[in-house]
């Protein structure tokens, strides 16, 4: 599946289950780690776990299965790697933080609702 498709899917999966401060981050022209970056929050571990259950239930419909997972024990910061994107779900103070988005702040930010739309 082209990394854009997978993408779109992870977001309508994250939005459908209230993720909150959605960030897409365009890292593929920085690192050869992934093309984008999806990262979200959840309030609680147990909205945390929804979330990555929602995104791997969708992409699975697809034919897609992360190729690595991290976190789930935790349920503070769970890592999907689908090679070419990697959503980070994280709780919100481990998301502040970890701050990724300073740490890649040299990729380029696409406002997840104007990504749906392209």
């Amino acid at each position: 599946m082209e990394s854009k498709e997978l993408l779109k899917i992870a977001v309508n999966a994250l939005s459908s289950k209230k993720a909150k401060n959605m960030e897409i981050i365009k890292v593929g022209d920085l690192t050869v780690v992934a093309d984008y970056f999806l990262i979200a929050s959840g309030s609680s571990s147990t909205q945390v776990k929804a979330l990555a259950d929602e995104v791997e239930h969708k992409l699975s419909e697809k034919g897609d299965a992360p190729k690595r997972t991290e976190g789930y024990k935790g349920a503070n910061w769970i890592v999907l790697d689908y090679i070419d994107v990697v959503v980070h779900i994280f709780h919100q103070e481990t998301r502040e933080f970890y701050d990724l988005e300073r740490l890649w702040q040299d990729g380029e930010f696409i406002n997840p609702e104007e990504f749906l739309n392209q």
